[in-house]
């Protein structure tokens, strides 16, 4: 297998694994106060959400830092909790575009604490790799494969639930914004590291 194709696969697989939850949790979590209608503010949060996680696996593979895992554990769910009680006491879905900016930074930033999950193990695949540009390529864009499936999965029930059965988008939003923040809590406090 050429090795941007191993990188491609690694990266979907990183974010499809149901045994890794966090992430999908995270997306699920995300796009919990958008509408369908909404694609391209959903799409720009997960690229944004991509973008944090290369800048991090990046900075990882040139040794800029290391953040040991335990505190990573916790920053994790941390992240998760903290957006889904945004979406419940934060602004709504609405707003205009010049106020999606600090949702934008919040995906950003928290790219960065997920990055974070995996860079140890990229970095040990990067052993003896003279080039990080090739994996990183094709890590992202693995990544963001999987992001959009999962999105698209996301929405698509969402769009079930809102348009064909009938739920207020309201009561949508609470309760999977609030049964993220449970399993995020639940989480967190299990991966505590004090």
């Amino acid at each position: 297998m050429h090795p941007f194709e191993f990188y491609l696969m690694l990266g979907f697989k990183h974010i499809s694994d149901l045994a890794g939850y966090d992430h999908i949790l995270f997306l699920v979590v995300l796009c919990a106060v958008y509408r369908i209608e909404q694609w391209r503010n959903i799409l720009i949060l997960v690229t944004a959400f991509t973008i944090g996680h290369s800048v991090t696996l990046v900075l990882a593979s040139l040794d800029a830092f290391t953040i040991p895992s335990n505190i990573i554990k916790f920053l994790i769910p941390t992240t998760i909790f903290i957006t889904a009680f945004h979406n419940v006491i934060g602004p709504n879905s609405t707003e205009k575009p010049k106020k999606m900016g600090r949702n934008y930074a919040m995906a950003l930033f928290f790219g960065f604490i997920h990055g974070m999950d995996f860079s140890n193990y990229f970095k040990a695949l990067l052993m003896g790799d003279s080039s990080i540009v090739v994996p990183l390529l094709g890590f992202n864009i693995g990544i963001e494969l999987g992001q959009l499936l999962v999105v698209f999965f996301i929405v698509g029930i969402a769009f079930l639930c809102l348009n064909v059965i009938g739920v207020k988008h309201r009561e949508w939003n609470v309760f999977i914004s609030g049964a993220a923040a449970g399993m995020a809590l639940v989480s967190m406090l299990e991966n505590k590291f004090w």
